[in-house]
């Protein structure tokens, strides 16, 4: 078993972010959370097991990392990875792999999900602003999510070309 506590990984390990557009029920986060298990449990680059983990955090958000200096993956791994969380959605009707919508942490402190047209029409009206918190869905690495990188406010993010 290459699987490992995702604590284990090292600042470098390379860091893929997926998202549902809504909370995630508890039994949709155990059957999600199982199968990315058995996947990671068997997920390999050129016949090498990855040391690979995952995490969910705020009910919707997964991590999956890999530690590079073990085996780095390549592009069919990461192509299995994306085609078995595809699977994944159809399985339990939860969008996972989309990287058009953008995620936010609204006044209530709710994380919400909306489109970057109605992301771009919030800022436009004053309902949010720079400093509104905001993931970053794009980070890569497990030191930019440990740095407190992956929520941030708008102004330190890709985000913040919807204030210019």
């Amino acid at each position: 078993m290459a699987r490992v506590p995702f604590q284990d990984q090292p600042d470098e390990g390379r860091l893929w972010v997926f998202a549902a557009r809504a909370p995630l029920a508890e039994d949709a986060q155990a059957r999600i959370g199982a199968s990315v298990d058995a996947f990671l449990d068997a997920w390999a680059a050129h016949g090498h097991a990855l040391r690979a983990s995952r995490e969910l955090a705020d009910d919707r958000f997964l991590f999956v990392a890999v530690d590079p200096a073990s085996e780095p993956p390549s592009g069919c791994s990461i192509d299995a990875m994306v085609r078995h969380l595809k699977t994944l959605e159809a399985d339990t009707g939860t969008e996972l792999v989309a990287h058009g919508p953008v995620w936010y942490r609204d006044g209530d402190g709710e994380v919400r999900c909306v489109s970057r047209a109605e992301f771009r029409g919030l800022a436009r009206d004053g309902a949010i602003d720079d400093s509104t918190p905001v993931f970053d869905t794009t980070i890569t690495d497990v030191g930019a999510l440990r740095g407190g990188r992956f929520e941030v406010a708008a102004r330190d993010a890709w985000h913040a070309t919807f204030f210019r």
